[in-house]
């Protein structure tokens, strides 16, 4: 047989069988005086066990082991191998399939789930809640909202779980989440923010609003901000959230962290 007819009889391309000779997992044939190659029913056989191993998911390193054991030791070794890790895989589809269906549940009654989204049911319910306070009152929705939705989705699925950052995402869920007041006092401020986002960070508004956020945070966020100091708004991170702020709500921030360090003393 000719390399194209070995490729038809056994379901590979002459590609594949050109690509087991130069790793070495076919023996490579005797050739006419012409130069072509000429296979025998053993190559074909060769490269059909090849391609039930691979279709199997071993790896062409783990088929060549299992080919070169003519005791079937190593095939059932790799076999074991392949069921565990089938095994794994099979119960993290089970897991995903699972947050998918709680996801869809979510989203039932629902016009949809939140664009920030996948997120954890309580920040789905949370970014709900803020969406209808936006609609509630009226007009285009602040981009400082928009922003805190985005920096609550990032911090959610950065932090390890625990730790301050989780705690602080967890007391704001629960503070503000059913307080209707609460939401609408939050959306208040993001309206001024914005109205910050081109002013300098000496303006007369910065001050008032600094201290009407501090008056309006709820004592358990309060308590962690207030371990937040002026030298944690450095590094990478810090960079990149004061890039996407004017100077004056730059102003605003630092004077929050300045009042509730004042508060907490």
């Amino acid at each position: 047989m000719r390399i194209g007819e070995l490729a038809a009889l056994t379901g590979v391309t002459p590609r594949t069988v050109r690509h087991y000779h130069h790793i070495g997992l076919l023996p490579e044939p005797h050739r006419t005086p012409g130069g072509y190659r000429v296979y025998g029913l053993r190559d074909a056989y060769r490269v059909v066990r090849v391609r039930r191993l691979t279709a199997l998911g071993l790896s062409l390193d783990e088929a060549r082991d299992v080919l070169d054991d003519e005791s079937g030791v190593e095939l059932r070794e790799v076999l074991g191998e392949l069921d565990a890790e089938l095994a794994r895989q099979e119960e993290a589809v089970r897991a995903r399939r699972a947050r998918v269906a709680e996801l869809l549940a979510e989203a039932e009654g629902h016009p949809g789930l939140p664009t920030e989204g996948p997120v954890s049911p309580e920040l789905t319910a949370l970014f709900r809640r803020m969406r209808e306070t936006a609609d509630t009152l009226g007009g285009p929705e602040p981009d400082a909202a928009v922003r805190e939705r985005e920096l609550m989705a990032l911090l959610e699925g950065a932090a390890p779980q625990g730790g301050d950052q989780g705690a602080w995402l967890s007391s704001l869920v629960s503070a503000f989440g059913d307080d209707p007041e609460a939401m609408a006092a939050a959306y208040g401020v993001y309206a001024e923010l914005d109205a910050l986002a081109d002013a300098d960070a000496d303006d007369p508004r910065v001050g008032p609003l600094a201290a009407r956020v501090v008056e309006s945070l709820p004592e358990e966020v309060a308590r962690l901000a207030a371990g937040v100091g002026p030298g944690d708004l450095t590094g990478a991170f810090a960079d990149a959230f004061f890039a996407d702020h004017g100077p004056a709500q730059l102003a605003v921030v630092r004077r929050v962290v300045e009042l509730l360090g004042e508060r907490s003393r």
